[in-house]
């Protein structure tokens, strides 16, 4: 009997246990979702009832880095409240809107701004009178300064422009044209949402896709360093290379003549890159653009960013190697992806996620919540790293980019003129890179809608941005 008896014993304690087990996974779980996933949850654009909270909390700030007010809630003599946002235009996209729904920081902070945590006898006093409580600021990382300087030097032009500190994933300026006034969003929504020609809403930093032309001799020339080649390898260009009866050309038909790989890349020679693309191996340029974030989700907690697509494989037709080896074909890249490419060469090749939410403060400025970068990890090695800004530096000194040489700071890119009808003359104008002098860095992705070469639209853009964030 005693024997039966610690059977069953033993087996009601394994049950026991089991059942304690799974209560203290369940709570641990519960308190991690109350610590870290909750205000995720409910600040979900899907979750209805956080709009309820504005019946107790006036709408907090969004503000700049530095302090500047880019969205605040204005309260008239009845009461009544009305979103204001003293830039305008200028931070549209970025900051976003906040009615007919939310965009940007408007709607990635919009659980933030409907909370208070005022001082608490304030709270009470409210609470006691009817009042409604002032909600949290939104601090971003947008510098303000270099966010009028983009939104200047673009002028009228379609595109968007985005700068990045390498070592830590902050956006400093994340702007995109067209425009609209985040003021007047009610009134003019109808007419913004048929306007299907100009897609003014769409914020092209993170969701435009575009051909990211010869900055994409990036990825090219690294792959062939990777297969064995070397910077020194001479090709001559005579403005236009013939494969399988089609041609490639040099922007302009330039012949660039002799040149080994680095002149190439300075000067941005199609002829050169079309040939060294026909020599890689598909599977492991496919394999390299991956591991650069092509065909992944870009690593960020910003809402609607697209990720950027890459399709060459193994078999594909030469004619689309060669396309694909010059940024041509069917690759496709956002301006965000390009400025992380840039800022994790800068950054030793470790990507930093971007990030544009850079801490939660009270109405009396007190921390509420802060936020840092995040490291994704490395896409390239701190060697390859090394040898890309070799190259990007030879763009600057030698090459389509020498109008970013400065006393001021040390400037690397690349230049892009991406085709996108079969009008060869129809070019979007790139350029992605980065600057930096002694402790101060920032990483820079211009692409402006049909407007011609890298170096005469997109190069004077990224100067205007460089010459603002190391002025003295």
């Amino acid at each position: 009997m005693k024997k039966k008896r610690s059977i069953k014993n033993r087996e009601y304690a394994v049950i026991a246990y089991g059942f304690l087990g799974v209560f203290i996974a369940m709570s641990l779980y519960f308190a991690y979702y109350l610590t870290f996933e909750a205000e995720d949850f409910i600040n979900n654009p899907y979750n209805a009832r956080v709009s309820l909270f504005s019946e107790n909390v006036i709408r907090g700030d969004v503000l700049s880095a530095d302090g500047q007010v880019l969205a605040t809630t204005e309260i008239a003599a009845d009461g009544s409240e009305t979103r204001s946002y003293p830039y305008g235009r200028v931070f549209a996209h970025a900051v976003g809107y906040n009615t007919n729904g939310k965009a940007g920081v408007e709607l990635d902070g919009n659980f933030n701004m409907l909370r208070s945590h005022s001082f608490f006898l304030t709270r009470l006093i409210n609470d006691f009178t009817d009042k409604k409580d002032q909600g949290d600021s939104v601090v971003t990382t947008l510098d303000a300064s270099m966010q009028q300087a983009a939104y200047n030097a673009f002028g009228n032009y379609r595109g968007a422009v985005v700068a990045i500190e390498p070592s830590t994933g902050k956006i400093l300026a994340l702007m995109s044209k067209p425009d609209f006034d985040p003021a007047g969003i009610a009134s003019q929504w109808d007419s913004l949402q048929s306007d299907s020609e100009s897609s003014v809403l769409l914020n092209r930093a993170t969701q435009g896709l575009y051909p990211p032309g010869s900055t994409f001799k990036i990825l090219t020339a690294l792959e062939y360093l990777h297969e064995g080649g070397s910077t020194e390898d001479a090709f001559n260009c005579e403005g236009t290379y013939t494969e399988n009866g089609y041609t490639i050309h040099c922007y302009g038909n330039t012949a660039h003549g002799e040149e080994d790989l680095k002149g190439a890349f300075a000067r941005s020679c199609n002829v050169a890159f079309s040939q060294t693309g026909l020599s890689l191996d598909l599977n492991k340029y496919r394999t390299l653009a991956e591991n650069m974030l092509f065909n992944k989700d870009i690593p960020t907690k910003i809402s609607n960013v697209k990720p950027s697509t890459f399709s060459l494989k193994k078999g594909d037709d030469p004619v689309l190697v060669m396309q694909t080896a010059i940024g041509q074909g069917d690759t496709l890249m956002t301006p965000l992806h390009g400025a992380i490419i840039a800022a994790a060469i800068d950054n030793e090749g470790v990507v930093m996620e971007p990030y544009i939410m850079d801490k939660i403060v009270n109405d009396n400025g007190d921390l509420v919540r802060p936020y840092f970068g995040e490291t994704y990890g490395s896409i390239v090695s701190k060697e390859d790293a090394k040898k890309l800004k070799k190259l990007m530096r030879s763009v600057v000194t030698d090459g389509t980019g020498s109008a970013l040489l400065s006393d001021n700071y040390k400037a690397y890119g690349k230049t892009g003129s991406a085709e996108y009808t079969s009008d060869k003359n129809a070019t979007h104008s790139w350029f992605v890179g980065f600057a930096n002098k002694d402790d101060k860095e920032v990483a820079v992705a211009v692409i402006m809608e049909g407007a011609g070469s890298g170096s005469s639209h997109a190069v004077p853009v990224a100067r205007a941005m460089f010459d603002e964030y190391f002025k003295e």
